[in-house]
């Protein structure tokens, strides 16, 4: 016997069968699954979240190939599902998904409208569960156990009914996956996009993932693929046949990690506390610039960004990141501990300064600079003095200080003059 959801009006019965249409209101949007009634864990991910949210404003767009992003040397911050169709991807760059997409409505980034709406479906989301976690503006798990005493549905029935709220509240639409546990269900989301609602189970975890790519597992990127493919794994279903321990000696931590997310173990909490892992800012050159100097100018509004970033979010940095991509495309990241943790836009900038002279050397020429803020503590930790405070202090009193009259005043109000040009 099979549980059958309708995903319009939310009703959960069981049937012998899948039906064509649902027998209370017609929808022919049913999933059915032996184990909807009892899965509780769920990941939410809004569909191309960026350009939903400009198709929606902007009514005209509507059947048209949409790419938010920047300009022709810019990267695709996100782009339509009608983009997609030709080939078109997140984080590709402008002139690779112009030359494949020539017809595409290119659309400069609202971050401040795309935060507006992300925290209200989060918001909507938390009508739920307080255990909430979001991993970004637009997606986020949640753990819905123990939640059907108090609504009176199964976690599938309000998760249905939540996805409807929200497109006819935000104009946006979400897809769903839902299972036993965080991995699985960030899997199952990913399955049936845009739209979606996919349903992951105990029973059939195993034989879901046999013949998956190890890609598809967390913490296995090229490296480790090009690793485990040199050792004959490239399925799922390989690292099962493996025992746990020789996965361990095989691969450290790492490997009894994949030891257990290859036969669907995964024991992390949803977690309504987690936060960030990093804060950083980053900019594209109009043209790819060598020059040190003009690298280290380009690098100080970008710490001002994160440092700012980091005090709306009472956090600070207990290390720093230059990144840099040379003309080539080449990615260059390099970082560097700090003594004690930071929000001054001020130490960002001397400790990346100090990464990017090792790597500006006047001949190689760079396409895109961004600085990032790491290791993340509470904000409470930051610049704290000490016996050796005069530099620190100096510098903690003046970013105040000029802080307070951005306030005032206005971002632009004071400026400090590392962020001006040469004469």
């Amino acid at each position: 016997m099979t549980r059958v959801l309708c995903r319009d009006c939310a009703v959960l019965s069981a049937a012998a069968e899948l039906a064509e249409r649902c027998p209370e209101c017609g929808s022919p949007r049913l999933v059915g699954h032996p184990e909807l009634a009892e899965l509780a864990i769920a990941h939410l991910d809004c569909d191309a979240f960026y350009a939903a949210i400009e198709k929606r404003d902007r009514p005209e767009l509507a059947t048209l190939p949409v790419i938010v992003g920047g300009g022709a040397r810019g990267v695709v911050l996100t782009c339509c599902y009608v983009a997609r169709l030709y080939g078109v991807r997140s984080a590709m760059p402008m002139f690779k998904a112009r030359a494949l997409c020539p017809d595409a409505v290119v659309i400069h980034p609202d971050m401040a409208k795309y935060r507006t709406i992300g925290r209200a479906v989060r918001a909507e989301i938390r009508t739920l569960t307080p255990l909430v976690e979001p991993l970004s503006i637009d997606e986020a798990f949640l753990d819905l156990t123990g939640t059907q005493a108090l609504h009176g549905a199964a976690a599938a029935q309000l998760l249905a009914a939540l996805a409807l709220r929200i497109e006819n509240s935000f104009g946006i639409t979400v897809s769903i996956g839902l299972s036993y546990n965080k991995f699985l269900s960030k899997l199952a989301s990913d399955l049936d996009k845009p739209r979606g609602f996919a349903v992951i189970g105990r029973a059939e975890a195993k034989g879901f993932l046999a013949d998956k790519p190890v890609g598809w597992l967390w913490g296995v990127g090229g490296a480790m693929q090009r690793r485990l493919a040199a050792d004959g794994i490239m399925r799922i279903g390989q690292l099962c046949a493996l025992d746990p321990r020789e996965m361990a000696t095989r691969y450290g931590r790492l490997g009894t990690r994949l030891a257990q997310l290859a036969r669907g173990e995964d024991e992390r909490r949803v977690d309504p506390e987690g936060r960030a892992r990093s804060i950083s800012a980053e900019t594209t050159f109009a043209r790819d610039e060598a020059e040190p100097q003009a690298l280290a100018r380009t690098l100080w509004p970008l710490c001002e960004k994160v440092a700012a970033r980091l005090k709306q979010s009472a956090l600070a940095a207990g290390s720093v990141t230059l990144k840099l991509k040379t003309a080539d495309f080449r990615l260059r990241t390099r970082s560097r501990r700090l003594a004690d943790p930071t929000q001054l836009a001020d130490t960002l900038y001397r400790t990346a300064h100090h990464l990017l002279v090792a790597e500006a050397d006047g001949t190689t020429r760079f396409r895109l600079i961004g600085v990032g803020a790491d290791g993340l503590v509470e904000g409470a930790e930051a610049d704290l003095p000490t016996l050796f405070d005069h530099d620190t202090g100096r510098a903690r009193h003046l970013e105040d200080a000029i802080d307070d009259i951005r306030r005032r005043h206005g971002a632009t109000a004071v400026q400090r003059g590392r962020r001006l040009p040469e004469g």
